[in-house]
Formats: C-alpha cells, structure tokens, sequence
C-alpha cells in the first residue's frame, strides 16, 4: 500500500483569505470547542456569535453555562463556522477553525455598551439575554485559523489573514 506524503495544505492565498473573512463576517452561530474543567476532555457548544467593530469574533454566553465556566479555567479554544448548504456533500461546503483566547468582559467596562450596540444590529433577539444579569460578552483573539475551503482545499491563516 502506497502513501501520498504530500503536505495537503496549499500555501494561503488572496482568495483562501477572502473566504475566511467572509465565513467569519457572515456567522450568526458557531461550535465553541472548550476543555471541561472537570474532566480535561474537550466540550462543544453551540453559541450566537457576532463580531467587534474591530472584526473579532464576539459572542455573548452565561456565566452559567459550562462553556463559561471552562473559558474561565482555561481561555484556550476554538470556534468552527460555515455551515453545508441545501445540497450536496456537507464535507464539500467551506469551514473555518479558529483557535483563539478568550476574554470575558465585564459589563462596567467601557467597551461593553459599544460591544452591545454593534452586537444587537444583527443579533436583535439577543436584547432579552443582554438585560439578563448572568449573560456577559466573551472576545475571542485568533491565534490561528484553518480552512478547509472545499475538497483538496485547505488552508493555514495567520490573524492578519482574516484581517485582524
């Protein structure tokens, strides 16, 4: 049995980075993979997610939320966006992973009502969680991203690649 040792990552380009940016832009939910306190084993969420008016991912989670409670033990974490379309091979559609390090901000904090307002344009349901005392904004930093932009596509992005 023979084995391709190719390295089946292309080298990133404009239009792998426009790719990112868009799936990135355009997401109005991710899979927040975390590690369980308890237990050291990887934990994944669904969780709303937006962006800063700086481009950085941003969701708004419960303190009460397992989720919440690992971010706060460890920040380390990864966030999957882009979903299958209606037709075709799920695994053909593009996705995005995106490892990061994530900050919870307080809601005193100057940058909370600028946070919620940019939030609340396109996630306008989410003014009921906002007035709940237990919901907080949590910022996630990309470190690194990979993309998978369809079959014998894949890609490793820096944070200045998805444009942060």
């Amino acid at each position: 049995m023979s084995q391709n040792t190719q390295d089946p990552i292309r080298p990133t380009d404009d239009e792998a980075r426009a790719l990112a940016r868009h799936l990135l832009q355009q997401a109005r939910f991710a899979a927040l993979a975390v590690t369980d306190p308890d237990t050291g084993m990887p934990y994944v969420s669904r969780v709303a997610l937006g962006t800063s008016p700086a481009g950085q991912p941003l969701t708004l989670i419960s303190g009460l939320a397992l989720h919440t409670r690992a971010l706060r033990a460890n920040p380390a974490c990864a966030l999957l966006v882009g979903e299958p379309g209606d037709k075709g091979d799920a695994l053909a559609h593009p996705r995005l992973t995106v490892q990061a390090s994530a900050t919870a901000l307080p809601r005193n904090s100057p940058e909370h009502a600028e946070m919620a307002a940019h939030y609340l344009r396109d996630h306008p349901k989410s003014k009921l969680y906002l007035s709940l005392g237990d919901f907080g904004f949590t910022l996630f930093t990309p470190t690194r991203a990979y993309l998978n932009g369809g079959f014998g596509r894949a890609f490793i992005l820096s944070p200045a690649d998805l444009g942060l």
